[in-house]
């Protein structure tokens, strides 16, 4: 279950009789459109359904089987939040709105580049000050992935930005390569790997290009700076340098 502040009402008229229930937001907008494929019991704020949630007023059982043709909650609840409407306050908008826009500058931040700078990704920064030049609004109602493309719009006016991904090869030295090559593997997809004669191992990981500097500063840290890495092409062979 979640917290009643990060739930927002989902409330349904029906037959003379009001339904509220307490849920999380983006819970609630995947199951209004058919997408949800969690466990109820993990977005909602209460296992119950209420006539006026402010207070706790519950409805009458009678009307909860007119309306619904049960009295169990997790099998009404779906139901109002497809059937009624979402209700959020101006704090939890805000809130919102809030979230989804961290989520938006970290999701662009990750997987977008600068092609005038050498496919060198972007700050942070540079992505939010972008955006409010660009005077974008996310959408607190809205899934973030939806919005990227939006915004992706909006941004290349104002900077050079493209999505990409690249592909590392690393080469750790034999002292390392036992535990390094464990957590270098789980940055991205490994596309190959080879241990060599010395016991030095070489693995090409792709990740978004906007992780590159994440990418060094991991495989710096867990070799303590002594391995090599550069960039390839699908095409090149693993080989060393």
């Amino acid at each position: 279950m979640i917290s009643l502040d990060e739930a927002v009402t989902a409330r349904l008229e029906s037959h003379g009789a009001r339904f509220e229930v307490l849920v999380d937001p983006d819970a609630a907008l995947s199951i209004s459109r058919e997408e949800f494929d969690g466990d109820t019991e993990d977005v909602i704020a209460a296992e119950d359904v209420f006539e006026d949630a402010s207070r706790g007023d519950r409805p009458a059982e009678a009307d909860l089987e007119e309306v619904f043709g049960t009295t169990d909650p997790l099998e009404i609840i779906p139901e109002v939040i497809r059937r009624g409407e979402i209700q959020i306050t101006a704090e939890q908008r805000r809130e919102m709105q809030r979230q989804k826009h961290r989520q938006l500058v970290d999701t662009i931040t990750r997987n977008a580049v600068n092609p005038q700078m050498d496919d060198a990704p972007h700050p942070p920064e540079r992505i939010e000050s972008a955006l409010e030049e660009a005077g974008f609004s996310v959408d607190p109602m809205e899934p973030v992935e939806e919005q990227v493309d939006d915004a992706l719009d909006v941004l290349r006016p104002v900077i050079p930005i493209r999505f990409d991904e690249v592909a590392v090869a690393a080469r750790v030295p034999p002292e390392y390569a036992g535990s390094a090559q464990a957590q270098i593997r789980e940055f991205g997809d490994l596309e190959r790997e080879e241990w060599q004669s010395d016991g030095s191992w070489i693995g090409v990981v792709r990740f978004p290009a906007g992780l590159q500097n994440e990418f060094y500063d991991l495989v710096n840290e867990v070799s303590s700076g002594e391995a090599e890495t550069r960039m390839v092409e699908s095409e090149d062979e693993i080989g060393t340098r």
